[in-house]
This record gives structure tokens, sequence and C-alpha cells, in this order.
């Protein structure tokens, strides 16, 4: 009888244990490893790109590419809303603002909402890369939302998102 409960106390920890590791292992290899996000143009534009975020140490890193896009800058940021449906990405709603109340700002600025990415720099030919470490946010948080690229430049201070103008390409960062 001992036996039979000791090898049945075995299976059981040992079925648990397999059960609940492969899950435990999906959900941090899923957040892990990253978020990307195909940008589709929006308000008429003819802008498209990629997005991917990455852990970083304190924060998550973005890399961010387009093209087609006007020469110049232009505000990028996380929206709080995983939805880029609507064909101005209004659906994307406000930018990402984990700490309520916080004004619009830049990276360096004291105050932010933590989608605030700053502003891409786009070439002559239409191209334009942006790379940035955002400090206190995680991958978990970012999955699921809408990265979004401006049509002007980001003022980095005017509430409620820097007069950066229409949503002119729109993506949903997605695990993987």
């Amino acid at each position: 009888m001992i036996r039979l409960a000791s090898l049945l106390t075995i299976l059981v920890c040992g079925c648990a244990t397999s059960s609940s590791s492969p899950h435990a292992t999906a959900a941090r290899s899923s957040t892990a490893g990253g978020a990307t996000a195909t940008l589709e143009a929006r308000s008429g534009s003819s802008v498209t790109g990629t997005a991917r975020a990455t852990p970083s140490s304190g924060g998550v890193a973005l890399h961010v590419e387009v093209q087609g896009a006007a020469p110049g800058e232009h505000g990028v940021h996380i929206h709080e809303n995983g939805d880029c449906s609507d064909p101005k990405a209004t659906s994307a709603g406000g930018h990402y603002n984990p700490a309520a109340g916080a004004h619009h700002g830049g990276l360096n600025t004291p105050v932010r909402h933590g989608g605030d990415l700053g502003n891409m720099t786009v070439d002559s030919s239409g191209k334009g890369t942006l790379d940035v470490d955002v400090p206190g946010l995680s991958i978990g948080e970012v999955i699921g939302k809408a990265v979004v690229v401006h049509e002007k430049q980001d003022d980095l201070q005017t509430d409620p998102a820097g007069n950066s103008g229409a949503r002119v390409a729109c993506g949903v960062l997605q695990a993987g």
C-alpha cells in the first residue's frame, strides 16, 4: 500500500511538473524573444515598414524602419490599442501611457508617456530608421500594442501627441 501511494505521488508530481513546465516555458519564450510588427500605410500615405521590440537592460529596445515616407523628422509612438484597422489608424487609440496622467514628452524628458519614442529621420529616398531604448517598459507590456509613425516631427512636449500630425503608418506588435 505504501509503495502504491509513493508511486502515485511520484506520477502525480511528475505529470504536474511536466504539464506546467511547457506552458511556463512557452509563456517565457513568447515574450523573451521580442515582438515584431508590419507597418502598413494609413491616412492615404505610402509609408510601410517594420518594427521590432526586444528586451534590453531596464526596458525595451525598439528598432523601426520605414520606406515611402516624406524626407524629414517623423514622430514615432507606441499606441494603447493593438488595432490599426481604421484607414487613419485612429483605432490605435492614444499613446500608451501606463503612468496615468503623465504628459507627452520625449525619451529624455522627466515626464512622458511610456509610448513616446521620439523622432525618426527619413532621408531623401524616403527611408528612415529609429533605434531607441525605452526604460521602464517590458516586452509583455508592448505585445499587442500598435506602433505608429506620424506625418510630422514630434515636438516632444505638446499633449496629447506632440503636434506630430496624421498617422501615416501603423502595425501591431506580435510575439515572436
